[in-house]
């Protein structure tokens, strides 16, 4: 990856999109990667809330029968790391991948306070937070994905195919760099930026 400077605005929104308790379900997904996602996650709001910029934190309320992510689930809460630096973030209710279908309506949002940079971060790598990066990048915003703020879970598809998680958010990252969605950058290279030195492990 290449080592190129990052410019954070000063009205930079981090996108925190579906860091829910129902991810920790390893019988219900399978094995995921990126150990370290939830800590570069922290990081990141922990320097987002200190510079006094604006946090979003995306909600998935799953409408498919027997789902962790249900909203009458307790997997449906948030982690406890993300309840707690909740501060004033906004809350966006979605049950579809992308965060621009949810509730309250996240481009009116981010149009009216004239937010123009995104960070998108969270889980699954290639469903809601690709998804998420790929319709932004469509919609004009300019997108920074942190890769290892991020995690997803092996996955099977036609035919008997199958890619492991490694190898799903390499895809992504190759999709939504190589395809002009966003540009994918490090926790760390985002801190430097935004001028935090808590460095993510």
């Amino acid at each position: 990856m290449k080592n190129t400077a990052i410019e954070i605005a000063p009205n930079s929104a981090l996108l925190v999109i579906d860091v829910q308790k129902g991810f920790d379900d390893a019988a219900f997904w399978g094995p995921r990667n990126n150990p370290a996602a939830e800590a570069n996650i922290a990081a990141l709001m922990d320097a987002w809330h200190a510079a006094d910029r604006p946090v979003v934190l995306v909600q998935h309320a799953s409408a498919r029968p027997g789902s962790v992510l249900a909203p009458d689930h307790g997997g449906y809460a948030f982690k406890d790391f993300v309840e707690e630096r909740r501060q004033e973030s906004l809350l966006i209710t979605k049950t579809v991948n992308s965060a621009f279908y949810g509730t309250p309506d996240l481009a009116e949002w981010l149009g009216a306070r004239g937010i123009g940079q995104l960070v998108v971060a969270g889980i699954q790598t290639n469903m809601c937070v690709e998804t998420t990066a790929r319709m932004a990048g469509n919609l004009g915003y300019e997108v920074l994905l942190p890769l290892d703020a991020t995690h997803t879970f092996d996955l099977s598809g036609p035919e008997g195919v199958s890619l492991t998680a490694d190898q799903l958010a390499t895809a992504t990252a190759v999709n939504l760099q190589g395809g002009g969605f966003a540009h994918v950058v490090t926790t760390a290279q985002l801190l430097d930026a935004s001028g935090s030195r808590d460095a993510a492990q």
